[in-house]
């Protein structure tokens, strides 16, 4: 029987998508991954992860969204979570001035450690627009269909409210116009990315903003801090 990678994502999640009858684009995507592997091509993150971003909450359960392009393309790093790496590998420098913002914001100390896992376990969706990516090939997975889910996603997302959203450069920003606006908050600003981080991504203070939206919703607030 051949492996599907829907088998991965939680009901609620896909229901979303049968909803929507975007559940066609992952049969199509799916395809296109097994040829790739037939191939012999490597495909970031692992089978297993592809949904990671979604296991830790229901649709209805998340508090905030961290929209990020696509998955880290060298070996090793990309783990299913938007921006995050395994405890042990090197922090990625965008993530390495998340860190330096979230200290400049908060007063948290730098992490070694790049897992986010702990932000997800609070509601976090770190989430990217397209899921897989070809090794040392960023962008090599646009328009294979991963947007049309994606955008399902953040269409859905927030529809009752209370919902932070955190749109960090360009890619991030073109899906605002999918988001509800009503009683959410939409958190702007450049990538962290080293060619940009300069340009306003630092003092933006996504973090405390985040924060003080949620505690004013009767949230909890979102504890940010990376186990060492």
């Amino acid at each position: 029987m051949q492996y599907k990678i829907e088998n991965n994502i939680k009901h609620e999640w896909k229901l979303l998508l049968q909803n929507n009858t975007k559940l066609n684009n992952l049969n199509a995507i799916n395809n296109f991954l097994i040829a790739s592997r037939k191939s012999e091509k490597n495909i970031f993150p692992k089978i297993n992860n592809i949904f990671r971003s979604l296991s830790f909450s229901a649709p209805k359960d998340i508090n905030v969204v961290i929209v990020g392009q696509d998955p880290y393309h060298s070996y090793g790093q990309a783990n299913g979570l938007a921006f995050s790496v395994n405890e042990g590998i090197k922090l990625p420098p965008s993530l390495k001035n998340i860190y330096k913002e979230l200290k400049n914001d908060l007063g948290i100390k730098e992490s070694e450690n790049g897992n986010l896992e702990s932000w997800a376990k609070q509601g976090v969706l770190l989430l990217n627009t397209i899921l897989t990516v070809e090794e040392s090939k960023p962008g090599s997975h646009q328009g294979i269909g991963w947007e049309e889910i994606t955008d399902c996603f953040l269409n859905n997302i927030g529809n009752t409210g209370s919902v932070v959203f955190i749109l960090w450069g360009v890619k991030a920003q073109d899906k605002e116009n999918l988001i509800a606006k009503k009683n959410n908050l939409i958190i702007k600003s450049p990538h962290p990315s080293p060619l940009s981080a300069y340009r306003g991504f630092f003092n933006s203070k996504p973090f405390s903003r985040t924060n003080e939206f949620l505690k004013s919703k009767g949230k909890k607030a979102i504890n940010w801090n990376i186990p060492s």
